[in-house]
């Protein structure tokens, strides 16, 4: 059987493209099965695709690419077919609607599959009959507008059947559309099983996500983890996605003096890695149509605090069970559900260990199934609708005719196979992608890095794992180990302890060793949590190795280290390492290598003061005459660098507060911007401050802070508006205006 579903934007991430996609997938397995994408807006799907999917997409917008069509005359006139109500209709146009009616005119698929409301009204008024029309919702029946509600209702009438992703919401569409007589059941989403290794439940982290909109009441969310941080203020919540709502939920955040406990993670399109970072999940909203990222913190292990809203969380939680259901729109009963968890470590785990067992309806495997018997059950109502009409005009044309005495009654005629039946072979147009190398990626307890390679295409003994640093001509080279008995990923551990990686980023190929081909490392999943409980223990070495050139280390070949470019004359480096993926989808490292560092611990910002508290690392402890150390940025602005008493609190603990700084000119606009260092003793050398030690590549993305009203350095009541921030190195800065 061959299957196609119409998506939106394959291209792109979110909770129908991920469904989709992993329906397809576990489809695929049986039948032929292809994602047709009305959008093409990246090079590759974010989120993945499976190579037994065929992807082909109809509109390409990617501005830089040959086939670019956003200059195309039909792009400037509307859709005739898509309702102009529905949510995206700005990006449906004539060309779309050419594009999408050519598709449904001329393919021999025996399924196509409409996977939102614009999709669903276009199949229904321009498929045929000669392949199965399926519309999906994946929101609910009262939560569209009511013009969209329209065109889909007077649509679903016209499809052989309509999924819902909730059976309550399947209820709903009967009840509202009595006289449909269109199938409408309620299917659920399909989640795979994690490949990342679940939660240990041991990291004080909150995880939501979804995106960013009023739905999902985030700013309930944050009003309630407020609740939580003035009891348990280690604990941190992380919100992943994107959406219209940001700006506003960064200004909830600030007001609420939350910015060191909650962070705006912007989309991530591997989440299993994160939630196997958190040790609670939390859903807040008013609605919910399915549920995806329940099941997939559940399939993590990690208990999860949902509102009992229409439709999802009810149908997926039996609360004290598997979870635990709080009331909508409740930030108390929110934070109580938060507490309760948090308190109780024992519930947490049983929780979590239930709700892994809870998902499995919901394998890919089940939800596929579900699918194929309602397509054969489809087909054979067809079939039989077919033979009764062939029936009846047999009849009709019997009674026409005089009967000759004796005579037999005419045989039934046979039915042709329904068009498509069975399994084609794969169209011959079907992309054939060059073969480069994958690899993943762990992190232990210890901060090192174990890559996983899988060399597809070429001989992985006799490749070797290269690490080049982005800005300059650094390379080191470390060899890759044979798979173990029952495994077949080659492995390298990349050690802490043995290499001495420049601070930077480092892009990892993969070389073959006989005539010197390197290919690019495309990223698998890239496991970070082990970064969340590594200590940034300081690297030790012998004097420091002499220059090389060129500069190429083989590690399996050392005798001296190599010593960073940023401290050369150091005997001992703190360091830190968070391997990531790229924009472009390969695995990168980025590294810290440090004489000395002050991890920045807690800012705050209010009462007319900035305040920065933070541990000193690779150096003697903080004490009598310490200072925080502000240096201005820009030619000929050395007078305007300030220093300011910081207090020694414990150990290398310490604390500062800045109450006023210079500013640009009076009548100047622009910004001006300070680096802080601590000075640990007078005369001592500055360290700058930052904030490394996570899992965080770049902070500026996450981590935001609001300005805060202080004195101007130079009196007569003037003032200046200062807010922290975090550089591109993630260090530590302060920016002003007048």
């Amino acid at each position: 059987m061959r299957i196609s579903f119409l998506l939106h934007n394959a291209y792109a991430i979110g909770g129908t493209v991920r469904s989709t996609l992993n329906l397809a997938g576990a489809l695929a397995a049986r039948h032929e099965v292809e994602v047709v994408s009305v959008f093409r807006t990246a090079d590759r799907p974010l989120l993945g695709v499976s190579g037994r999917v065929r992807l082909l997409p109809l509109v390409d917008e990617r501005p830089d690419a040959p086939s670019y069509e956003g200059a195309h005359e039909l792009m400037a006139r509307p859709s005739e077919v898509v309702p102009p109500t529905e949510v995206l209709a700005h990006r449906y146009t004539a060309l779309t609607d050419q594009r999408l009616c050519a598709f449904l005119d001329g393919t021999d698929a025996d399924v196509v599959v409409a996977t939102r409301p614009a999709l669903v009204v276009l199949l229904a008024e321009h498929g045929t009959r000669r392949y199965l029309r399926i519309g999906q919702e994946h929101l609910s029946y009262a939560h569209h507008v009511p013009g969209v509600r329209t065109a889909q209702n007077g649509a679903i009438r016209h499809l052989d059947a309509f999924v819902t992703v909730s059976a309550r919401d399947a209820v709903d569409h009967r009840r509202h559309l009595p006289a449909v007589r269109t199938r409408i059941t309620g299917i659920g989403n399909a989640v795979p099983r994690p490949k990342a290794e679940p939660s240990d439940l041991g990291v004080p982290l909150v995880v939501a996500a979804g995106r960013l909109v009023p739905v999902k009441r985030y700013d309930l969310l944050v009003e309630a983890f407020a609740k939580v941080t003035a009891v348990h203020p280690e604990w941190r919540l992380r919100i992943y996605g994107q959406g219209p709502e940001r700006a506003r939920l960064r200004a909830v955040v600030d007001a609420l003096g939350l910015n060191d406990h909650v962070f705006l993670m912007g989309p991530h399109a591997t989440l299993e890695t994160e939630w196997a970072k958190a040790s609670i999940a939390v859903v807040s909203s008013e609605w919910e149509s399915f549920g995806m990222t329940i099941l997939e913190a559940m399939h993590a292990g990690v208990p999860v605090v949902a509102t009992d809203c229409p439709h999802g969380p009810g149908e997926l939680i039996t609360t004290g069970r598997d979870g635990l259901l709080v009331p909508p729109g409740n930030a108390d009963a929110v934070a109580g559900g938060l507490l309760q968890l948090i308190e109780d470590p024992a519930l947490r785990a049983r929780l979590g260990a239930a709700g892994s067992a809870a998902v499995q309806p919901y394998a890919p495997r089940v939800i596929a199934r579900e699918y194929e018997r309602l397509f054969a059950e489809l087909r054979e109502a067809r079939t039989s609708i077919a033979l009764r009409v062939a029936r009846r005009v047999r009849r009709a044309v019997r009674d026409a005719l005089p009967r000759r005495p004796g005579a037999s009654p005419p045989l039934t005629p046979s039915l042709p196979l329904p068009q498509g039946a069975g399994v084609r072979p794969p169209a011959d147009d079907v992309e054939v992608r060059p073969l480069r190398p994958k690899g993943g990626c762990r992190v232990d307890a210890e901060g090192d890095v174990r890559v996983s390679v899988r060399a597809s295409g070429l001989p992985a003994e006799q490749c070797v794992l290269v690490l080049r640093h982005r800005h300059g001509e650094t390379e080191v080279r470390v060899p890759l180990e044979a798979p173990a008995e029952g495994e077949t990923a080659w492995t390298a551990v990349l050690a802490r302890g043995r290499l001495q990686l420049a601070e930077g980023r480092w892009d990892l190929h993969v070389e073959r060793r006989s005539d010197g081909v390197r290919r690019r490392l495309r990223a698998l999943l890239v496991e970070q949590r082990g970064l969340l409980r590594a200590a940034p223990a300081p690297e030790r070495s012998p004097a420091p190795a002499p220059e090389r050139s060129p500069a190429l280390v083989e590690s399996a070949e050392l005798v001296h280290p190599v010593t960073c470019v940023t401290c050369v004359s150091c005997v001992s480096c703190v360091t830190w390492w968070i391997p990531y993926r790229t924009k472009g989808g390969h695995l990168a490292l980025r590294t810290f290598r440090r004489a000395a560092h002050g991890e920045v611990t807690a800012l705050s910002c209010g009462d007319g003061s900035l305040a920065v508290e933070g541990v000193l690392h690779g150096a003697v402890p903080p004490g009598d005459g310490a200072t925080l150390v502000g240096v201005a940025r820009g030619d000929g602005t050395g007078d305007l660098d300030f220093e300011v008493p910081v207090t020694a609190v414990e150990g290398r603990r310490f604390r500062g507060r800045l109450t006023s700084l210079s500013g640009p000119p009076a009548g100047d606009d622009t910004e001006a911007v300070w680096d802080l260092f601590l000075r640990p003793a007078e005369g001592a050398e500055p360290i700058r401050l930052g904030r490394l030690f996570d899992d965080v590549v770049d902070r500026r993305k996450t981590t935001s802070y609001p300005a805060v009203v202080l004195a101007a350095a130079e009196g007569d009541g003037a003032t200046v508006r200062a807010r922290f921030c975090f550089t591109v190195s993630n260090d530590l800065a302060v920016r002003v205006r007048r």
